[in-house]
This record gives structure tokens, C-alpha cells and sequence, in this order.
């Protein structure tokens, strides 16, 4: 059985973007979102992946771009695993080559999450190998036209959608859940808190957001998690400050969505001005740390 690896790192020629290059075989990600684009490309294997409720299978050469925001999962559709490059760009470096490009205002959409594009994929191939040799001109330029590429497969969202058509009990729920992330309330609680019916919040909050409210809160813990490792903080002090119950606890819900332990992500983010991830001896002790589940 091939071994797993994974190495999440930033490249100071993107700003805005994460890099993520990894090999899964047993890895499963939970339901979760990302506050940013997902943009991969499957090199070997296949991944399944549930998304709008259906499941999507991925094999070598695919394009795969999920939008910020979108419940989905992640694991291997074959024995043998996948393995995959993903660029994670934040939707105002979207926005922004969209605008370059004339696309009118809004915020741009991905109408598939598969896309059979291999002009992109040898794009998207480029920048990946481009920010492991550090070359910050090459991989931006190349960024710059793999996102155009991309595009063309993206319609627009106008600004003013969103938290519009979002329950005001939900807007609330939320608000209350983002505040509490060491002791949040009951759902019996938090229901009446914003004065509705705890089976009631339940359905509005997963018609809203695609989760329930307990997945919800610890997708917002492993957010705050990011931002604390990034400011170089110990996996087991962010765990106490984000409401893990130990540091077991935050890599398991980390590393399922994240695709990488807190230790390994907070490396990978430290490592980020020399702009490449770790060398190979560096990979197979991260490959390990992974497979142990340690942070």
C-alpha cells in the first residue's frame, strides 16, 4: 500500500493562497467548508466526493473546483488512494483577476465541481511545481493564468446575496456560536436564545449553512485554530483557546478538514519565506506525524 503524505504551506508570491500537495489513501475528510476556493487537480488515483448531495468521482488529470461556502466531503475511491494538488485562493483574489478580466461585478461561481479542462490542468500542475522551487514571478504569473483559465468556467453572483435570505434565528445562532467557542450553550439553550424551537433551528440552521449547529461550531474552532497556528501558537494552546477538549481532540477535527495535524500546518505556514514546502526528509516525517494523527 503506498505510503500517505501532505504538506499545506504558503507561497509569498500568492499571497492570498494555500497550497496544499498530499497523497491519501485512508484519509476520509468530515463535511466541512472553506472559507476559500478549492482548486485541485488529481494527479494519480481517484477521489469520491459527496457535494449538493450527490457523490462525484475524480480520476488523474481532473480539475476539481469547489466554491467557499459549499459542504463536501473527501476520500479515496479507489483502494490505492489519490493523490493531489490544491490551490486555496480567497474569493477576494478571485474576485479581483474576475474584475481584471471585465467579468462583471460579483462574485464568481463554479457551475460544476469537475471540470474537463486540460489546458488548466497543466496550468494548475505549473504553479504547484513553480511555488515548490520558490520562484515567486513564475508563480504568480502562472497563477494569474490558471485562475483566467478557470473562469471561463465560472458564472458571477451578484454582491448583495447571501446573508439577506439567511433566518435571523440562524444569523443569531451563529453570532452566539462565534462568541462561545470555549463554552458554547445546549442547543435547547441556544434555540432559546434566539427564540426558536430546537428542532425548528436545527432544519433552518442546515438549510442555511449545510450543518448542524454542533459541526458548524467546530468548523469556526478549526478557523480561529488556523489563524492561532499561523501566529505560531502550540497545538495544545490553541486547543484551550479554541474549545477542543485536548490537542487529540483539535487534530482529529483538523486534520478532517484541513488535511494536515495543527503541527504540520503551523510548520508549513513558519517555513513560508523561503516559499516551498519541506525536502523529502521533511515529507516522510510529516507523512508520519499525519498517519499517527499527532499535531
Amino acid at each position: 500500500m503506498k505510503s500517505e503524505m501532505a504538506h499545506y504551506w504558503n507561497h509569498p508570491g500568492l499571497p492570498g493562497v494555500d497550497l496544499l500537495r498530499a497523497r491519501f489513501v485512508t484519509h476520509r475528510y468530515g463535511r466541512h467548508t472553506h472559507d476559500e476556493y478549492a482548486i485541485a487537480l488529481i494527479e494519480d488515483g481517484v477521489e469520491e466526493f459527496e457535494y449538493a448531495d450527490r457523490i462525484e468521482r475524480a480520476g488523474p488529470g481532473s480539475v476539481l473546483a469547489v466554491d467557499p461556502g459549499v459542504v463536501h466531503t473527501g476520500y479515496a475511491g479507489v483502494p490505492e488512494g489519490w493523490a493531489y494538488r490544491v490551490l486555496y485562493p480567497t474569493v477576494e483574489v478571485m474576485s479581483g483577476i474576475a474584475a481584471d478580466l471585465g467579468a462583471p461585478p460579483g462574485t464568481p461561481h463554479f457551475r460544476e465541481p469537475i471540470i474537463a479542462d486540460p489546458e488548466a490542468a497543466v496550468l494548475l500542475r505549473a504553479v504547484h511545481r513553480s511555488g515548490e522551487r520558490g520562484d515567486a514571478l513564475a508563480t504568480s504569473s502562472l497563477f494569474r493564468a490558471a485562475a483566467a483559465r478557470l473562469l471561463r468556467h465560472a458564472g458571477h453572483v451578484p454582491e448583495p446575496q447571501g446573508e439577506v435570505r439567511v433566518p435571523r434565528a440562524v444569523r443569531a445562532a451563529r453570532e452566539i456560536l462565534h462568541e462561545s467557542l470555549q463554552d458554547p450553550p445546549s442547543l435547547d439553550d441556544l434555540a432559546g436564545a434566539v427564540g426558536a424551537g430546537t428542532f425548528q433551528l436545527v432544519r433552518a440552521f442546515r438549510a442555511a449553512t449545510g450543518l448542524p449547529p454542533h459541526a458548524y461550531l467546530n468548523q469556526v474552532r478549526v478557523r480561529r485554530a488556523r489563524a492561532l497556528l499561523e501566529e505560531g501558537l502550540r497545538p495544545a494552546e490553541v486547543a484551550a483557546r479554541t474549545g477542543f477538549a485536548d490537542q487529540a481532540h483539535l487534530t482529529r477535527h483538523f486534520k478532517r478538514t484541513v488535511g494536515v495535524p495543527p503541527g504540520a500546518y503551523r510548520d508549513g505556514r513558519a517555513a513560508a519565506s523561503p516559499g516551498r514546502p519541506p525536502a523529502s526528509p521533511g515529507e516522510r516525517s510529516v507523512g508520519v506525524r499525519a498517519a499517527a494523527g499527532e499535531g
